[in-house]
Formats: structure tokens, sequence, C-alpha cells
């Protein structure tokens, strides 16, 4: 159960007056928290373990938060989807608790976070959550074929207050305090189809819809590296039904890409799914180049350390919820 609010857990101000924004997924204003209507169930191959996996997402109550169980482990050990337990950062993200462990938990934190849902648990009958086509799509339709319940607990949202930054070499990221929920993302790959426009996306969730923009987007790699991403126990379930391929000069999947800049769109993809890790929406801008898994679960526990930079809080009324909250929309059953 959550706490109650402390100090740092502040009611916020209704905001000045503005034109209400698009929304990340449509027509609903996100001041409640939310778990599924019905429990739903899918099956599918772990990209990087190669293993069938079976896949049950369930209602929660309120202040559950989003809970995975590894439901084929003797009495199905729970996994809160936490940032402090984050481990291996390889190509994916993986949650354990104990000897329990799950991958790949990223391409499912972040259709939950993209649809408002606070409250659910995760049924995982194996090590790594299913990559279905590469992309969040797949869960989206999941989610709205369940149905969202809107619950009667206030949602919880995570506000950054100043500025955090984590870097690893030449690549960054960062957190800066801003009304909403901005992404700002820059890839930089020494790969022809990488054209310089293809390179940087702006994501402002207050204009843009994340079922639209960012959900179709695919994970993908490169065939140069495959032989040392299967020596190393990664890729085993990789396939161009579930990413998207280059060799050397080109894409190899014959359908192409989904978006002009389909690479930096899954790298934003990646990261909502990370930074929701971080146990509630989050309000503020989010900034980097060249990050991976490891960074942004870097940032995210370097800006939970920092009692000075966020503080959690709620909101009495529809009204008083940042225009990236608003609009949202209930999907129905």
């Amino acid at each position: 159960m959550a706490k109650p609010l402390n100090q740092s857990e502040k009611r916020l101000a209704r905001p000045s007056a503005a034109t209400r924004g698009a929304g990340i997924d449509g027509t609903h204003v996100m001041h409640k928290q939310r778990t599924l209507k019905s429990t739903i169930r899918t099956t599918g191959v772990g990209l990087h373990t190669g293993v069938r996996v079976e896949l049950a997402l369930r209602p929660a109550p309120p202040d559950t938060g989003i809970v995975f169980h590894r439901s084929d482990l003797a009495a199905s050990p729970a996994l809160p989807a936490d940032a402090h337990h984050v481990g291996d950062t390889r190509l994916s993200s993986t949650l354990r608790q104990g000897d329990a462990s799950i991958s790949t938990v990223e391409h499912i934190m972040s259709p939950l976070a993209g649809l408002g849902i606070d409250n659910l648990h995760v049924d995982v009958a194996g090590p790594e959550i299913p990559i279905m086509d590469g992309s969040a799509g797949p869960f989206i339709f999941l989610l709205q074929s369940a149905g969202i319940a809107e619950q009667d607990a206030p949602k919880r949202y995570l506000r950054v207050v100043a500025p955090v930054e984590v870097r690893d070499g030449d690549k960054w990221a960062r957190f800066e305090p801003f009304n909403g929920f901005r992404l700002d993302f820059t890839i930089d790959f020494p790969h022809p189809v990488f054209g310089s426009e293809n390179r940087h996306i702006v994501v402002d969730f207050a204009f843009d819809s994340y079922a639209k923009e960012v959900a179709r987007a695919r994970t993908f790699g490169f065939m140069q590296d495959v032989e040392a991403m299967r020596a190393a126990g990664l890729g085993l379930g990789g396939s161009l039904q579930n990413a998207v391929v280059l060799d050397e000069f080109k894409v190899l999947n014959s359908e192409g890409l989904r978006y002009d800049n389909e690479f930096v769109r899954h790298k934003v993809l990646d990261a909502i799914g990370d930074l929701y890790l971080l146990g509630h929406p989050l309000i503020g801008q989010y900034t980097a180049y060249k990050s991976g898994h490891g960074l942004n679960n870097a940032l995210a526990r370097a800006l939970l350390a920092r009692s000075d930079a966020f503080e959690r809080v709620t909101f009495a009324a529809e009204g008083e919820v940042p225009l990236a909250f608003q609009d949202w929309q209930f999907a129905a059953a």
C-alpha cells in the first residue's frame, strides 16, 4: 500500500488556464488511479531468451502499483515494478527479487504508462516479457480489449522540481522541471540508414499521442551484432517478425519502417517504460543523448536519491492536471 502523503508529497494548486492538449491517448483526464476491468491473457516468445512465455494481466486494488509475478515458479514470487529492483540492463531492463527475475519489462511498462494504468498484476510464466511484434502496439490492443477501470483513489504523480543528470562517457540523460511530460532523445549510430534528420525526436504528451506516435515503433538490431549477442545469451528469439534488422547498408525487413524515425521513437518507447519504474507518472522533462536501459535506471535512482529534486503530488480536480495528462481516452471493454 502507498504511504500517506508526507511533507514532500503535496497537493498542487490549479494551474493557469490553457488550451487543452491531445493527451497521450485521446479523451479522458487522469486524476484518479486506473486498473483493468478484466483479466486478459496472451502468449509469445522472449526476444533475448527465445523461450515461449504465457502472460496474464490482472486487475489490482488501488495503491497496489504494478507487480510482476513469476507464475511458473513455486509460490509465484512477486517482483514489484521498482527502479531499485532492476538488475541486468544489457539490451533490456530486468527486474530481480531473490532468485527470480523477469527481463524486457520496459516493453509492457511503456504501454501501461501510455494508458495510465497504475495498478496491475502481471503474471509471467517464464523469464521474459514476450516480444510480440517488437513494439508496444499489441499490448495497447490487449489493454484496451480488457477495458480500463477508474478507481476511487487519487492518482499519484512524481514531479521533478530540480535538475538531475547522469553521464557515462559521451552518453547522458537528464531530468528537468516541466509542467507536463516531454521527452527529447537523440541517438547516434554509425550507419547510413540513420540520417541526421532521423536521429532526434521531441515527444510532448500535451500534443502527441502515445498510441499513434510511440507505441508502434519496433525494437531494432544489427546483423553484425547477432553472433556476439547470442554468445552472450541474448537475442535468441529475435527475427524479422519481431525486430527491425539492419545489415551494413539497409533495413532487411521487406515491409520497411513504420516511421521514418522509427529507431529513435523506439528509444523513447523504452525510456517511457524504464522511467515508469519510478512508480508513478512523471511530471517533468527527460532529455537524453545515446541513453539506454542502464543509464535510464541510473537516472531514475539518482532522482529518487535526491529528496530535494522531486515531490509526489495528487490533484483534487480534473482541471488541476497538467495538459500532458488531460484528455486521456477511457478504453472500452
